[in-house]
């Protein structure tokens, strides 16, 4: 299979990218800065995208800046949206002029379960509504631009991925080893966590069944409060759990984006399963055991 990943050279697309060319597929990268990168991949920048495209099988949209633990300014937001929404619909409309001379048969783009909002103890599910704020309106957005293809589409809805060589497990790592780790916010709030190894492994079966197709949830399919998996965490580094970070504190830091830490979301990968994923990592135990061993 020949594959496009514009992102490729983030975390998820280069874990993306690392799969499949250990799998013998042809990995072709989008970047702003192609030139010098490497890694097995042929590299385009984006004033290229009709080039990259030909010859195709997949697209894979991953673009986009980390959403990060930042306020969210006026210039930041403008730069969130636009390296999502705007890359997403000029990628689309690539894949849609070309299609008639062989190009991608199947898009696939990141998104996220910021899609809907927090909803307190409410299970979520691919067929829920929409939630309200600014990372619902983004994820609206986002899957809306790239939905112009004209080619099988699947939207990624991805929890929060675990992996230490990214936040916010990184950024945890060092206090908790200290003994200084705690819940965040009263620890009541869901937290929808996915191993980076199942958000890759939900993007290969996409690619690799033309039966999927529309919204799926990239995320464990065992839920874990955030009072769980600070517990779990502190197991896993046989450290205690007992320096609480209060609500008030994370607000008054990062104002709206608290919302990330603060907020709660019960999602479960119900059409995920029902069309075929096994997730290698469905526990918390387990899985920042695999992590951090």
């Amino acid at each position: 299979m020949r594959v496009l990943i514009t992102g490729a050279s983030g975390l998820i697309g280069g874990a993306l990218a690392r799969a499949l060319l250990a799998r013998g597929d042809e990995v072709v990268g989008v970047s702003r800065r192609p030139a010098g990168r490497g890694g097995g991949i042929r590299w385009f920048g984006w004033d290229e995208l009709p080039r990259a495209l030909a010859g195709m099988d997949a697209a894979v949209h991953l673009a986009g800046a980390p959403i990060g633990l930042w306020r969210w300014t006026s210039a930041r937001k403008r730069e969130l949206r636009a390296s999502r929404i705007d890359t997403a619909a000029r990628l689309a409309a690539a894949i849609a002029a070309g299609a008639a001379g062989g190009g991608p048969r199947v898009l696939i783009s990141a998104s996220a379960v910021g899609y809907y909002g927090g909803r307190g103890d409410e299970e979520l599910t691919e067929s829920s509504t929409p939630g309200a704020g600014f990372l619902a309106q983004l994820c609206r957005d986002w899957e809306r631009a790239a939905s112009g293809a004209g080619v099988r589409t699947v939207l990624v809805r991805c929890g929060v991925v675990l992996t230490p060589r990214g936040d916010p497990l990184r950024l945890m790592l060092w206090p908790f080893r200290l003994g200084l780790g705690g819940p965040l916010a009263g620890g009541r709030q869901w937290f929808p966590w996915v191993h980076l190894d199942d958000c890759v492994g939900v993007y290969l079966h996409a690619l690799d069944h033309a039966a999927v197709e529309g919204p799926l949830n990239a995320v464990a399919p065992e839920p874990a409060i955030n009072g769980d998996f600070t517990r779990a965490l502190a197991r896993t580094l046989h450290r205690p759990a007992f320096v609480p970070v209060p609500g008030w504190a994370l607000r008054l830091a990062l104002r709206e984006a608290a919302s990330v830490i603060t907020g709660s979301q019960r999602v479960r990968p119900r059409r995920t399963q029902e069309l075929g994923y096994a997730f290698r990592h469905p526990a918390i135990d387990e899985a920042l055991r695999d992590l951090l061993a």
